[in-house]
Order: C-alpha cells, then structure tokens, then sequence
C-alpha cells in the first residue's frame, strides 16, 4: 500500500510538522530503541517506561514504539501529526462530509502527551489518528471518564476494549 499526503493541503512547504505516524507493538522496548536508534539514525524525542517515540525530519515520520510483549512486530495504530487544534477540527468536518464515521477525542490524554485527536477506522479494521499535541504529559492516558489515568484509555482504545496501546 502506498500513502500519499498533500502536505500543503495543511501547511506551508518549508513547515516540517506534518508527518505520517507509525505506531508499534514491540515485546521490548529497550531492544527497539536499539534498533530503530540504529535504523533511523536518531535518538527518541519521548522516552518513558515501555514507550518512546522517534520524530524524524527526513523523512518526516512519527515512529511510536508501544510495549505490549507477546504482540511484538504487529501494528498498533496509523495517524497523521499535524499543527493545530484547527486543523484536526477542519479534517472532522472532512472525513464526516466523505461519510466516514469518526470518533473525537478532545484535550485527551494519551501517550505521555495531551492531544486533541479524531480516529477513523479503514476498510481492513486498520484505526487511523489525525491529531495535534497540546501539552506533554506526565502520565501515559487517561480518557475524560477516567482523568486519573488508572484506566491507561487511549490510542483508539474503548471502555470495552482497553489498553489496545497500553
């Protein structure tokens, strides 16, 4: 499958922010962080206990590494990383305009970060994030029901299926 984003269509050219974003289950991750260390030619931006995340300028990639031993090698989630709060309100009145449903979490936390964010799910089950960082986090999620974060509800994850990044 070939993914094509029109980075203009959100921001000016020189703007390095927009970015495509992987997110992983490793069995590992400090064994990941070697490797993609290695692979990418970079350190992680984000390091905390069974997480980190990579943000590389060429190409522009989110690469989010998620504990979750035993799901090793598979993927956890797709997104794409843009500017602002804006832009992810203009692309929920997109996406819902192209008929697709969406799913809204705003001023959320998830991956040591808090995010306003919009999930779709495509036609192979595969959920896909188009979100904007507000704030770092000290804490890995938590969702609007369950501010403390005891529940770690985030990345797509619902009441009924939790922790599916965690």
């Amino acid at each position: 499958m070939v993914l094509a984003i029109d980075r203009r269509r959100y921001y000016a050219e020189e703007d390095p922010v927009s970015r495509v974003q992987l997110a992983l289950n490793v069995d590992d991750v400090d064994a990941a962080v070697i490797f993609y260390s290695a692979l990418l030619g970079a350190e992680p931006a984000k390091r905390r206990p069974g997480y980190a995340n990579f943000a590389v300028a060429e190409p522009p990639l989110k690469l989010v590494l998620l504990e979750n031993p035993g799901k090793g090698g598979t993927l956890n989630h797709l997104g794409v990383e843009v500017e602002s709060s804006d832009v992810v309100h203009a692309e929920i009145a997109r996406l819902t305009d192209a008929g697709l449903f969406t799913d809204e979490e705003l001023g959320t936390t998830c991956c040591f970060a808090t995010q306003d964010k919009v999930w779709v799910t495509g036609p192979g089950g595969e959920r896909w994030e188009v979100y904007t960082v507000l704030a770092d986090s000290e804490s890995f999620g938590s969702s609007p029901e369950e501010p403390s974060g005891e529940a770690a509800v985030c990345c797509g994850a619902t009441a009924d299926e939790p922790a599916a990044c965690c």
